[in-house]
Protein backbone atom coordinates (compact mmCIF):
# COMPACT_ATOMS: atom_id res chain seq x y z
CA UNK A 1 0.00 0.00 0.00
CA UNK A 2 1.41 3.46 -0.95
CA UNK A 3 2.40 5.50 2.05
CA UNK A 4 1.42 9.55 2.06
CA UNK A 5 4.28 11.75 2.54
CA UNK A 6 4.09 14.24 4.81
CA UNK A 7 3.91 17.90 3.08
CA UNK A 8 5.66 20.04 5.53
CA UNK A 9 9.38 18.66 5.82
CA UNK A 10 12.81 20.17 6.97
CA UNK A 11 15.26 20.33 4.29
CA UNK A 12 17.47 17.27 5.95
CA UNK A 13 14.39 15.33 5.58
CA UNK A 14 13.65 16.14 1.83
CA UNK A 15 16.94 15.62 0.48
CA UNK A 16 16.42 12.11 2.09
CA UNK A 17 12.87 11.59 0.52
CA UNK A 18 12.65 13.38 -2.39
CA UNK A 19 12.73 12.01 -5.90
CA UNK A 20 11.78 8.56 -4.63
CA UNK A 21 8.99 5.88 -4.22
CA UNK A 22 10.10 2.72 -3.16
CA UNK A 23 6.23 1.71 -3.76
CA UNK A 24 6.75 1.89 -7.37
CA UNK A 25 10.20 0.48 -7.44
CA UNK A 26 9.36 -2.87 -6.06
CA UNK A 27 10.93 -2.29 -2.24
CA UNK A 28 14.19 -0.94 -3.78
CA UNK A 29 15.66 1.93 -1.82
CA UNK A 30 16.77 3.94 -5.04
CA UNK A 31 15.34 4.55 -8.21
CA UNK A 32 16.83 2.31 -11.29
CA UNK A 33 19.30 3.83 -13.78
CA UNK A 34 17.79 3.29 -16.94
CA UNK A 35 20.29 3.41 -20.02
CA UNK A 36 18.05 4.45 -22.25
CA UNK A 37 17.31 5.81 -26.66
CA UNK A 38 14.33 4.40 -27.68
CA UNK A 39 10.77 4.32 -25.62
CA UNK A 40 8.43 2.02 -27.31
CA UNK A 41 4.53 2.53 -27.52
CA UNK A 42 2.27 -0.06 -26.38
CA UNK A 43 -0.03 1.16 -30.13
CA UNK A 44 0.36 3.26 -33.33
CA UNK A 45 -1.92 5.52 -32.24
CA UNK A 46 -0.01 6.17 -29.23
CA UNK A 47 2.97 6.26 -31.27
CA UNK A 48 1.37 8.92 -33.94
CA UNK A 49 0.32 11.11 -31.16
CA UNK A 50 3.27 10.86 -29.17
CA UNK A 51 0.98 9.38 -26.13
CA UNK A 52 3.26 8.22 -23.44
CA UNK A 53 4.91 9.70 -20.51
CA UNK A 54 8.55 9.08 -21.81
CA UNK A 55 8.98 9.23 -25.40
CA UNK A 56 12.72 9.00 -25.78
CA UNK A 57 15.59 8.50 -23.81
CA UNK A 58 17.44 12.28 -24.26
CA UNK A 59 13.95 13.45 -23.18
CA UNK A 60 13.80 12.45 -19.83
CA UNK A 61 13.81 8.62 -18.35
CA UNK A 62 12.55 7.92 -14.78
CA UNK A 63 15.74 8.46 -13.52
CA UNK A 64 16.18 11.40 -14.31
CA UNK A 65 12.83 12.47 -13.70
CA UNK A 66 13.48 11.15 -9.95
CA UNK A 67 16.50 14.10 -9.90
CA UNK A 68 14.69 16.83 -11.41
CA UNK A 69 11.87 16.25 -8.67
CA UNK A 70 13.99 16.06 -6.10
CA UNK A 71 15.91 19.43 -7.01
CA UNK A 72 12.40 21.15 -7.25
CA UNK A 73 12.03 19.86 -3.92
CA UNK A 74 15.34 20.86 -2.66
CA UNK A 75 14.59 24.92 -4.62
CA UNK A 76 11.55 25.64 -2.54
CA UNK A 77 7.95 26.69 -3.55
CA UNK A 78 8.84 29.08 -6.58
CA UNK A 79 10.73 26.45 -8.56
CA UNK A 80 8.41 25.59 -11.55
CA UNK A 81 10.68 22.48 -12.78
CA UNK A 82 14.57 21.55 -13.23
CA UNK A 83 16.55 20.96 -16.23
CA UNK A 84 19.28 18.22 -16.30
CA UNK A 85 22.60 19.14 -18.42
CA UNK A 86 26.22 17.86 -18.91
CA UNK A 87 28.25 20.23 -17.21
CA UNK A 88 28.07 23.36 -14.95
CA UNK A 89 29.08 25.42 -17.93
CA UNK A 90 26.61 24.06 -19.88
CA UNK A 91 23.79 25.38 -17.68
CA UNK A 92 25.23 28.50 -17.79
CA UNK A 93 24.61 28.59 -21.73
CA UNK A 94 21.62 26.76 -21.91
CA UNK A 95 20.33 29.11 -19.00
CA UNK A 96 21.57 32.31 -20.66
CA UNK A 97 20.39 31.11 -24.38
CA UNK A 98 16.84 30.12 -23.15
CA UNK A 99 16.33 34.16 -21.85
CA UNK A 100 18.14 35.89 -25.03
CA UNK A 101 18.15 36.44 -28.82
CA UNK A 102 20.24 38.99 -31.23
CA UNK A 103 20.35 42.52 -30.53
CA UNK A 104 19.68 41.69 -26.51
CA UNK A 105 21.69 43.37 -23.91
CA UNK A 106 22.60 41.66 -20.93
CA UNK A 107 24.46 42.38 -17.40
CA UNK A 108 26.87 40.38 -15.98
CA UNK A 109 28.42 40.38 -12.54
CA UNK A 110 32.34 41.64 -12.94
CA UNK A 111 33.30 39.00 -10.11
CA UNK A 112 31.37 36.26 -12.19
CA UNK A 113 33.17 32.40 -13.09
CA UNK A 114 35.80 33.09 -15.44
CA UNK A 115 33.87 30.68 -17.95
CA UNK A 116 31.08 32.62 -17.95
CA UNK A 117 32.79 35.54 -19.40
CA UNK A 118 34.21 33.60 -22.01
CA UNK A 119 30.80 32.23 -23.18
CA UNK A 120 29.40 35.49 -23.11
CA UNK A 121 32.71 37.54 -24.84
CA UNK A 122 32.48 34.44 -27.46
CA UNK A 123 29.33 32.59 -28.16
CA UNK A 124 27.13 34.81 -26.72
CA UNK A 125 28.69 38.22 -28.85
CA UNK A 126 28.69 35.91 -32.47
CA UNK A 127 24.89 35.41 -31.94
CA UNK A 128 24.65 39.24 -31.46
CA UNK A 129 24.11 39.66 -27.46
CA UNK A 130 26.11 42.46 -25.60
CA UNK A 131 27.54 42.01 -22.62
CA UNK A 132 28.50 44.67 -20.04
CA UNK A 133 30.16 43.76 -16.82
CA UNK A 134 28.92 45.57 -13.72
CA UNK A 135 30.57 46.14 -10.22
CA UNK A 136 29.25 43.34 -8.22
CA UNK A 137 28.75 45.68 -5.38
CA UNK A 138 26.51 47.99 -6.90
CA UNK A 139 23.12 47.15 -5.74
CA UNK A 140 20.16 49.14 -6.94
CA UNK A 141 23.44 51.10 -8.66
CA UNK A 142 22.93 48.64 -11.44
CA UNK A 143 19.96 51.00 -12.59
CA UNK A 144 22.40 53.06 -14.47
CA UNK A 145 23.50 50.71 -16.82
CA UNK A 146 20.61 49.48 -18.39
CA UNK A 147 19.35 50.08 -21.87
CA UNK A 148 16.49 49.60 -23.63
CA UNK A 149 17.14 46.09 -24.58
CA UNK A 150 18.62 44.82 -21.44
CA UNK A 151 17.05 41.59 -20.68
CA UNK A 152 19.07 39.81 -18.25
CA UNK A 153 21.17 40.10 -15.03
CA UNK A 154 23.51 37.87 -14.09
CA UNK A 155 24.68 37.34 -10.46
CA UNK A 156 26.89 35.74 -8.27
CA UNK A 157 27.29 35.50 -4.80
CA UNK A 158 30.01 35.44 -3.54
CA UNK A 159 32.04 36.16 -6.14
CA UNK A 160 34.26 33.49 -8.24
CA UNK A 161 37.86 33.89 -6.08
CA UNK A 162 36.82 37.33 -5.18
CA UNK A 163 33.89 36.71 -2.43
CA UNK A 164 32.13 39.98 -2.65
CA UNK A 165 29.10 39.63 -1.99
CA UNK A 166 26.24 40.70 -4.31
CA UNK A 167 22.87 42.16 -2.75
CA UNK A 168 20.45 39.74 -4.70
CA UNK A 169 17.26 41.00 -3.36
CA UNK A 170 17.72 44.77 -4.40
CA UNK A 171 19.51 43.77 -7.98
CA UNK A 172 16.23 41.50 -8.46
CA UNK A 173 14.15 44.44 -7.95
CA UNK A 174 15.51 46.75 -10.15
CA UNK A 175 15.59 43.73 -13.10
CA UNK A 176 11.86 42.92 -12.23
CA UNK A 177 11.08 46.90 -12.71
CA UNK A 178 12.88 46.86 -15.57
CA UNK A 179 11.36 44.01 -17.26
CA UNK A 180 14.73 41.83 -17.17
CA UNK A 181 15.34 38.30 -15.76
CA UNK A 182 17.77 37.16 -13.00
CA UNK A 183 20.23 34.47 -13.54
CA UNK A 184 22.10 33.27 -10.65
CA UNK A 185 24.89 30.75 -10.12
CA UNK A 186 23.84 29.49 -6.87
CA UNK A 187 27.04 26.61 -6.91
CA UNK A 188 28.83 28.13 -3.77
CA UNK A 189 25.74 28.07 -1.22
CA UNK A 190 23.74 25.40 -2.92
CA UNK A 191 19.72 25.56 -2.86
CA UNK A 192 20.73 24.49 1.44
CA UNK A 193 22.18 27.80 2.36
CA UNK A 194 20.69 30.26 -0.18
CA UNK A 195 16.52 30.58 -1.01
CA UNK A 196 17.28 32.07 -4.85
CA UNK A 197 13.69 32.12 -5.69
CA UNK A 198 12.80 33.56 -2.87
CA UNK A 199 15.47 36.36 -3.18
CA UNK A 200 14.24 37.32 -6.45
CA UNK A 201 16.22 34.61 -8.56
CA UNK A 202 14.62 33.64 -11.91
CA UNK A 203 16.48 31.10 -12.72
CA UNK A 204 18.95 29.05 -10.28
CA UNK A 205 21.87 27.36 -11.92
CA UNK A 206 24.61 25.32 -10.15
CA UNK A 207 27.37 23.40 -11.42
CA UNK A 208 26.17 19.86 -10.17
CA UNK A 209 30.45 18.30 -9.87
CA UNK A 210 30.85 20.42 -7.56
CA UNK A 211 28.53 20.29 -3.99
CA UNK A 212 25.83 17.90 -5.34
CA UNK A 213 28.00 15.08 -6.99
CA UNK A 214 30.48 15.51 -3.80
CA UNK A 215 33.17 12.71 -4.72
CA UNK A 216 35.13 14.78 -7.34
CA UNK A 217 34.02 11.99 -10.37
CA UNK A 218 31.15 13.56 -12.32
CA UNK A 219 30.50 16.44 -14.55
CA UNK A 220 27.03 17.64 -14.16
CA UNK A 221 24.79 21.06 -14.40
CA UNK A 222 21.30 22.14 -13.12
CA UNK A 223 19.22 25.02 -13.85
CA UNK A 224 16.18 25.52 -11.96
CA UNK A 225 13.71 28.06 -12.96
CA UNK A 226 10.11 29.58 -11.68
CA UNK A 227 7.10 29.56 -13.84
CA UNK A 228 7.84 31.90 -16.28
CA UNK A 229 11.27 30.98 -17.21
CA UNK A 230 10.53 26.78 -17.35
CA UNK A 231 8.97 26.70 -20.99
CA UNK A 232 12.01 27.85 -22.87
CA UNK A 233 14.23 26.90 -20.39
CA UNK A 234 13.10 23.03 -21.31
CA UNK A 235 12.60 24.08 -24.88
CA UNK A 236 16.40 25.82 -25.48
CA UNK A 237 17.91 22.17 -23.22
CA UNK A 238 15.68 20.04 -25.38
CA UNK A 239 16.06 21.22 -28.95
CA UNK A 240 19.76 21.74 -28.17
CA UNK A 241 20.57 17.99 -27.72
CA UNK A 242 21.86 18.44 -24.32
CA UNK A 243 21.36 15.96 -21.38
CA UNK A 244 23.00 14.54 -18.61
CA UNK A 245 23.81 10.93 -18.61
CA UNK A 246 21.88 7.91 -16.64
CA UNK A 247 25.47 7.03 -14.44
CA UNK A 248 26.09 10.93 -13.84
CA UNK A 249 22.45 11.29 -13.04
CA UNK A 250 22.59 8.57 -10.34
CA UNK A 251 25.53 9.70 -8.95
CA UNK A 252 24.29 13.11 -8.48
CA UNK A 253 21.17 11.66 -6.90
CA UNK A 254 23.36 9.89 -4.22
CA UNK A 255 25.40 12.56 -3.53
CA UNK A 256 22.11 14.43 -2.69
CA UNK A 257 20.93 12.02 0.00
CA UNK A 258 24.54 13.12 1.95
CA UNK A 259 24.85 16.88 0.66
CA UNK A 260 23.44 18.06 3.64
CA UNK A 261 25.98 16.48 6.48
CA UNK A 262 28.78 17.11 3.80
CA UNK A 263 28.30 20.46 3.66
CA UNK A 264 27.93 21.47 6.82
CA UNK A 265 30.98 20.01 7.82
CA UNK A 266 32.97 21.57 4.95
CA UNK A 267 31.01 25.07 6.69
CA UNK A 268 32.34 23.92 9.70
CA UNK A 269 36.28 22.93 8.64
CA UNK A 270 36.57 26.01 6.39
CA UNK A 271 35.16 28.37 8.84
CA UNK A 272 38.02 26.83 11.62
CA UNK A 273 40.99 27.25 8.81
CA UNK A 274 39.22 30.76 7.70
CA UNK A 275 39.96 32.15 11.29
CA UNK A 276 43.29 30.30 11.66
CA UNK A 277 44.78 32.49 8.43
CA UNK A 278 43.63 35.27 9.84
CA UNK A 279 46.12 35.06 12.71
CA UNK A 280 48.94 34.26 10.62
CA UNK A 281 51.48 36.78 9.96
CA UNK A 282 51.95 35.89 6.19
CA UNK A 283 48.08 36.59 5.83
CA UNK A 284 47.19 40.15 4.83
CA UNK A 285 42.84 39.69 4.25
CA UNK A 286 40.74 36.39 4.26
CA UNK A 287 38.32 36.63 1.77
CA UNK A 288 34.93 34.83 3.35
CA UNK A 289 31.83 36.15 3.55
CA UNK A 290 30.96 34.27 7.01
CA UNK A 291 33.81 35.46 8.88
CA UNK A 292 32.77 38.95 10.74
CA UNK A 293 35.97 40.92 9.43
CA UNK A 294 34.46 40.24 5.79
CA UNK A 295 32.96 43.33 4.18
CA UNK A 296 29.81 41.27 2.63
CA UNK A 297 29.49 39.76 6.24
CA UNK A 298 26.24 41.97 6.61
CA UNK A 299 24.20 40.54 3.35
CA UNK A 300 25.92 37.40 3.87
CA UNK A 301 24.13 37.07 7.61
CA UNK A 302 20.78 38.88 5.82
CA UNK A 303 20.13 36.31 3.04
CA UNK A 304 22.27 32.88 3.49
CA UNK A 305 21.85 30.14 5.53
CA UNK A 306 25.39 28.86 5.92
CA UNK A 307 28.53 28.35 3.52
CA UNK A 308 30.84 26.41 2.02
CA UNK A 309 34.13 25.25 1.81
CA UNK A 310 35.51 27.80 -0.59
CA UNK A 311 37.10 30.65 0.05
CA UNK A 312 39.94 32.76 -0.48
CA UNK A 313 43.31 34.40 1.26
CA UNK A 314 45.18 37.51 0.21
CA UNK A 315 49.19 37.19 1.34
CA UNK A 316 51.70 39.68 1.96
CA UNK A 317 53.49 40.98 -0.57
CA UNK A 318 56.36 38.12 -0.99
CA UNK A 319 58.73 36.44 -3.98
CA UNK A 320 56.76 33.85 -6.17
CA UNK A 321 59.32 31.44 -5.41
CA UNK A 322 58.07 31.62 -1.90
CA UNK A 323 54.27 31.33 -2.52
CA UNK A 324 55.37 28.37 -5.18
CA UNK A 325 57.31 26.76 -2.01
CA UNK A 326 54.36 26.99 -0.10
CA UNK A 327 52.18 25.29 -2.40
CA UNK A 328 54.92 22.32 -3.52
CA UNK A 329 55.09 22.22 0.35
CA UNK A 330 51.65 21.14 0.86
CA UNK A 331 50.41 17.36 0.99
CA UNK A 332 46.82 17.52 1.97
CA UNK A 333 46.26 19.67 -0.50
CA UNK A 334 45.76 19.59 -3.97
CA UNK A 335 46.97 22.35 -6.61
CA UNK A 336 43.50 21.60 -9.22
CA UNK A 337 40.95 23.23 -10.78
CA UNK A 338 37.39 22.52 -9.11
CA UNK A 339 36.24 21.96 -5.82
CA UNK A 340 33.24 20.95 -4.06
CA UNK A 341 34.66 17.07 -3.43
CA UNK A 342 35.48 15.56 -0.03
CA UNK A 343 39.31 16.71 -0.62
CA UNK A 344 41.00 19.77 0.19
CA UNK A 345 42.47 21.80 -2.92
CA UNK A 346 44.46 25.04 -3.18
CA UNK A 347 45.52 26.93 -6.65
CA UNK A 348 47.15 30.56 -7.08
CA UNK A 349 45.18 32.99 -9.24
CA UNK A 350 44.84 36.70 -10.11
CA UNK A 351 41.26 38.33 -11.35
CA UNK A 352 43.65 41.21 -12.90
CA UNK A 353 44.09 38.81 -15.64
CA UNK A 354 40.22 39.13 -16.65
CA UNK A 355 38.80 42.02 -14.28
CA UNK A 356 36.86 44.83 -16.88
CA UNK A 357 34.39 46.98 -14.73
CA UNK A 358 36.45 47.05 -11.32
CA UNK A 359 40.26 47.02 -10.62
CA UNK A 360 41.80 43.76 -8.82
CA UNK A 361 44.51 44.96 -7.13
CA UNK A 362 44.63 43.02 -3.51
CA UNK A 363 48.29 43.87 -2.92
CA UNK A 364 49.62 40.48 -2.85
CA UNK A 365 49.55 36.93 -4.46
CA UNK A 366 45.90 35.55 -4.01
CA UNK A 367 45.28 31.59 -3.00
CA UNK A 368 41.55 30.06 -3.68
CA UNK A 369 41.06 26.75 -0.83
CA UNK A 370 38.24 24.08 -0.56
CA UNK A 371 38.52 22.98 2.68
CA UNK A 372 36.91 19.07 2.60
CA UNK A 373 36.12 16.56 4.79
CA UNK A 374 39.81 15.56 6.29
CA UNK A 375 40.64 16.52 10.26
CA UNK A 376 41.35 20.05 10.38
CA UNK A 377 44.07 19.80 12.68
CA UNK A 378 45.78 17.76 9.97
CA UNK A 379 45.07 20.24 7.42
CA UNK A 380 46.28 23.66 9.63
CA UNK A 381 50.04 20.75 10.30
CA UNK A 382 50.22 20.78 6.51
CA UNK A 383 49.55 24.53 6.04
CA UNK A 384 52.23 25.14 8.92
CA UNK A 385 54.78 23.17 7.33
CA UNK A 386 54.05 25.11 4.00
CA UNK A 387 54.44 28.37 5.83
CA UNK A 388 57.85 27.49 7.22
CA UNK A 389 58.83 26.53 3.71
CA UNK A 390 58.04 29.99 3.02
CA UNK A 391 59.66 31.26 5.52
CA UNK A 392 62.60 29.61 4.15
CA UNK A 393 62.30 30.68 0.78
CA UNK A 394 61.35 34.11 0.53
Amino acid sequence: MARKKPTSLKPDTRLVTAGRDPDEQFGFVNPPVYHASTVLYPTAEDQVAHRARYVYGRRGTPTSEALENALRELEGPGCAGVALLPSGLAAIATALMSVTASGDHILVSDSAYRPTRTYCNGILKRFGVETTYYDPLAAKDIAKLFKPNTRVVFVEAPGSQSFEMQDIPAIAQVAHDKGAVVLMDNTWATPLYFDAFAKGVDLSIQAGTKYIGGHSDIMFGTVSANAATLGKLKDTAGNSGLCAGPDDIYLALRGLRTLSVRLARHYESALTIAKWFEARPEVARVLHPALPSDPGHAIWQRDFTGASGLFSIVLKPMSDQAVYAFMNELALFGMGFSWGGYESLVILFDCAEYRTATPWAPGGHTLRFHIGLEDTGDLIADLERGFAAMKRTN
